[in-house]
């Protein structure tokens, strides 16, 4: 398990090294309503592989209704998103590449409370993978250790801090060994002192070659990780721009007035 995690670190790592190339993830004039309200507007985005993206912007924007089009937890309306070469549709296609390549990291935990940690990670692996336990447990071992946090494998969720039981679920998504992870918002719930442990973690995650997509307000943490800022505003992507030129020189009036705000607290 160690070499395969290893070997695609390896992989993601020499996409990004050798420029953009074929674009792994592709957004195409995507929409998404829900009702009358218009949460995606006409979004187009290219991501290429081993790519770091952040997006941010206002409550409401649809930052994390574009990460959850791109898992598929949301369906979009109009438009076209594809991994790997894959539209994103009812196929069983898409639904593969989504079990093979995509994990994701919520706001709120969401770990089962009712098992152990190790359950929690060992899970996926034995359910979607057909993996016997004992790999199942060696893995769930290795992703604890990554996390920083391999004492707690036997505990139960609710003995654990907020801290902590993000970072197991960050551990679970990576048992499952995709090749993008999602983050949405994944310090949002957590009290100040927590948020440190969570984004080294991810930062951590970042230098391995990962592609990855955050939904965050964590501006410091974003100049660090992203190789691109993306800001949007009532659906729409307003602005993209590698960070020192995002945050240096921003383009749009409504970037800059954001910016200003949050960089403020």
């Amino acid at each position: 398990m160690r070499d395969s995690t290893h070997a695609r670190s390896t992989q993601a790592a020499a996409g990004r090294a050798g420029g953009s190339g074929t674009d792994f993830i592709s957004l195409r004039h995507v929409s998404k309503f829900f009702g009358d309200f218009r949460a995606l507007d006409d979004v187009s985005l290219d991501i290429g592989l081993g790519q770091k993206i952040v997006i941010c912007g206002p409550s409401g924007s649809g930052k994390s209704t574009l990460i959850r089009c791109i898992n598929r937890l949301e369906t979009h309306d109009s438009g076209e998103i594809a991994i790997d070469g894959v539209r994103l549709d009812d196929s069983t296609a898409a639904r593969a590449v989504l079990r093979n390549n995509v994990g994701m990291v919520f706001q709120q935990f969401n770990l089962f409370p009712h098992l152990s940690i190790l359950e929690n990670l060992t899970l996926g692996p034995v359910r979607a993978r057909g993996m016997d336990q004992v790999a199942a447990r060696e893995l769930a071992e290795y992703y604890l250790e990554r996390v920083k946090i391999p004492e707690q494998i036997e505990k139960y969720p609710h003995q654990l801090s907020g801290g902590q039981q993000q970072r197991v679920a960050i551990a679970r998504a990576l048992c499952m060994e995709p090749q993008i992870m999602l983050f949405d918002e994944p310090t949002s719930a957590l009290d100040p002192e927590m948020i440190a442990e969570v984004l080294e973690v991810i930062e951590e995650l970042a230098g391995s070659g990962m592609t990855m997509i955050c939904v965050t307000h964590e501006m410091g943490f974003a100049g660090h990780v992203a190789d691109r800022m993306v800001f949007m505003d009532h659906g729409k992507i307003v602005e993209t721009a590698p960070p020192q030129d995002f945050f240096s020189k921003p383009k749009s009036d409504r970037c800059k007035t954001f910016l200003q705000q949050i960089l403020r607290h």
